[in-house]
C-alpha cells in the first residue's frame, strides 16, 4: 500500500499545472530549467507588469527564453489574475 500510495505522489507531481499568474517562487522551481533565481524572477515581473496574458509572455521574463516556455508548455496554465 505504501508503494502504491509513493508511485500516485510521484505521478501526481509530474503531471501537476503551474498557474502562472498564482504559483509561487517554490512551484516555479519545479519546472525544467527553471531555478530559485528565475523562479524569482517570474514573481517579481508579475509583480511589476500584472498578470500573464498569455503562456508565450513568460518568454518575457529575463533570462527565460522560448526554448524554456517550450519545454514546459505542457505543464503551464494561466489562472485568474487575483487583482
Amino acid at each position: 500500500m505504501k508503494i502504491l500510495l509513493s508511485v500516485l505522489l510521484f505521478v501526481s507531481f509530474l503531471f501537476a499545472s503551474v498557474d502562472l499568474n498564482n504559483a509561487n517562487q517554490k512551484d516555479f522551481v519545479t519546472l525544467k530549467g527553471i531555478g530559485d533565481k528565475k523562479a524569482e524572477q517570474i514573481v517579481t515581473f508579475r509583480k511589476t507588469n500584472g498578470c500573464f496574458k498569455s503562456i508565450d509572455e513568460l518568454a518575457k521574463v529575463k533570462g527565460i527564453g522560448k526554448k524554456t516556455v517550450e519545454k514546459n508548455r505542457d505543464n503551464l496554465i494561466l489562472g485568474e489574475c487575483p487583482n
